[in-house]
């Protein structure tokens, strides 16, 4: 395995009751057809120990930390939104630096936390996104790699799976994913189990969640799913159509991705992204929803 996955964060060790979340074998889904610094207010160093994937290569601008310094004043006072200009009847937002991550303390000052603590934080919100491989035919899934973001941008967990059948096709030229990668990877069960830990309870953020979970053989309640690509205003940029989070990243936030090989860390992180902006909105609907 290589050395980028010996920095790769891990779950906590604790157990606790999963009942949120199901977890089903791939037998039995098959069955069913299927030193830290104290943060300052309003101002945090960036921790450069974190080994966060590098999204400028990508050509993203550089306002993520601007971005992030607002955050959660932002979010509790008024719309995660600057108005650019009227697009497909959706405000287009400013481009944001998706790869740095920084945050603030509460905005009254008092809550001061250690950045490594905030890094690691499993936050209520988490965005998921994982890498597959081929399998049989080459046109099967299975699990290759996964990782979970938290509500600031930080990678919380990040994990290549040790395969448990014949790979035919890596796919390297999107998933990113190489042999050598695997070789050292995480049981199967151990991950899904980790994963499924830290989901419970949470919101559960992503861009067509339901490939995602399904490699994972999870499932999540659907009223805590966030998924970008079901989004009905986002479809808007996609003439009416599911709109892809390349798509997304570029006509809403003004960035470009997955110019080449993804990148798990990447594409949770844009897919957070285009919630917190949206997050007003989408939560009210929500609401509005449950209470017809």
């Amino acid at each position: 395995m290589s050395d980028r996955n010996e920095n790769f964060s891990e779950c906590g060790k604790k157990k606790t009751s999963i009942d949120s979340v199901h977890l089903s074998t791939r037998r039995e889904y098959k069955k069913r057809g299927g030193g830290g610094e104290t943060m300052k207010a309003r101002n945090v160093k960036e921790n450069q120990a974190n080994n966060f994937a590098n999204i400028n290569k990508d050509g993203v601008s550089n306002n993520w930390k601007t971005f992030k310094q607002n955050l959660l004043h932002l979010e509790k006072t008024s719309p995660l939104q600057v108005e650019n200009k009227r697009e497909h009847g959706l405000n287009k937002k400013k481009s944001v630096d998706i790869g740095k991550v920084t945050s603030q303390s509460s905005a009254d000052g008092h809550v001061k936390k250690k950045f490594t603590d905030l890094s690691k934080e499993k936050t209520k919100v988490i965005a998921l996104d994982c890498e597959m491989v081929g399998i049989d035919t080459g046109k099967d899934n299975m699990l290759a790699r996964v990782s979970l973001v938290n509500k600031y941008g930080n990678c919380i967990y990040d994990k290549y799976v040790l395969p448990s059948e014949p790979i035919v096709d890596y796919r390297t030229r999107v998933s990113g994913i190489r042999p050598n990668d695997l070789h050292n990877g995480e049981r199967f069960e151990t991950v899904q189990k980790e994963v499924a830990e830290i989901l419970q309870g949470r919101i559960l953020v992503g861009h067509a969640l339901r490939n995602d979970l399904k490699v994972l053989f999870l499932s999540h309640p659907r009223r805590a799913i966030r998924d970008t690509s079901r989004y009905k205003p986002f479809r808007k940029f996609a003439n009416g159509r599911t709109p892809s989070l390349r798509k997304l990243a570029e006509e809403v936030l003004g960035v470009k991705i997955q110019q080449g090989e993804h990148d798990s860390v990447v594409d949770a992180r844009t897919a957070l992204q285009l919630y917190l902006l949206y997050r007003k909105e989408w939560e009210k609907g929500i609401h509005s929803k449950s209470n017809v």
